[in-house]
């Protein structure tokens, strides 16, 4: 597990939502190891389509880059460590997303 303190980098979340991803993030890495982006990308994705409704997008790596669109609210790309977390809500509603390059 990395034992770093997550630092947001940008996010348009409510503070709440964000401590929860990010408690989530700690629990990936706790039960996953940390080669292994894919299953912790799924845990946190499974546990925010649970409690938030279904639509979350999560990427988890070292050293990506992205452009992506996301209802508003619904956005946080913050590291732990060497470890980079992008989560957000895709939506059909284009009045209501933004669009973030990473």
């Amino acid at each position: 597990m990395l034992e770093g303190k997550a630092v947001v980098r940008e996010s348009d979340m409510p503070m709440e939502m964000q401590s929860r991803v990010m408690e989530l993030a700690y629990q990936a890495l706790d039960l996953h190891e940390v080669s292994d982006c894919q299953s912790i990308a799924r845990y946190i994705k499974q546990k925010f389509d649970e409690a938030y409704g279904t639509s979350w997008h999560c990427v988890v790596g070292k050293d990506f880059g992205c452009c992506i669109s996301h209802l508003c609210g619904t956005f946080i790309f913050f590291h732990v460590e060497i470890m980079e977390f992008l989560i957000f809500k895709d939506g059909k509603d284009l009045n209501e997303t933004k669009e973030e390059a990473i």
